[in-house]
């Protein structure tokens, strides 16, 4: 007689379906390689990355972040940026998503040895 088999279980016990990206509020940093792109190309570029990267249709983007990929002018856009990405909940009376992306610039001397990491939100 053959042992039935049990469904898969995931971390949280639930057996399996969909996880609940309510409970992936998460901060990551990342790095996107934006090199031979030209200023607005690359803010559309680092939304869609986070919108991918992070399942959010909702991406905001820090003032500062903007800032950066603008600082030296349309043509030349830094190769590379480092940037983190918060998925959070969305507190409006009438917002269509429960969560959104907040993506913020980080400031770094180096890019070497740099690899997607998980940071504690403060």
């Amino acid at each position: 007689m053959a042992k039935a088999a049990t469904p898969a279980r995931t971390k949280s016990g639930k057996t399996g379906g969909k996880r609940s990206a309510l409970q992936d509020v998460v901060t990551r940093e990342y790095t996107i390689h934006l090199h031979k792109l030209r200023a607005p190309w690359a803010v559309k570029s680092v939304v869609d990355f986070a919108r991918k990267s992070m399942g959010t249709t909702d991406v905001r983007l820090d003032p500062k972040l903007n800032q950066a990929l603008w600082a030296r002018g349309v043509k030349s856009v830094p190769h590379r940026i480092r940037v983190k990405l918060e998925r959070k909940r969305n507190d409006d009376e009438g917002a269509k998503e429960k969560l959104f992306t907040y993506a913020s610039h980080v400031v770094v001397t180096s890019f070497k040895g740099l690899q997607t990491a998980v940071v504690d939100a403060e």
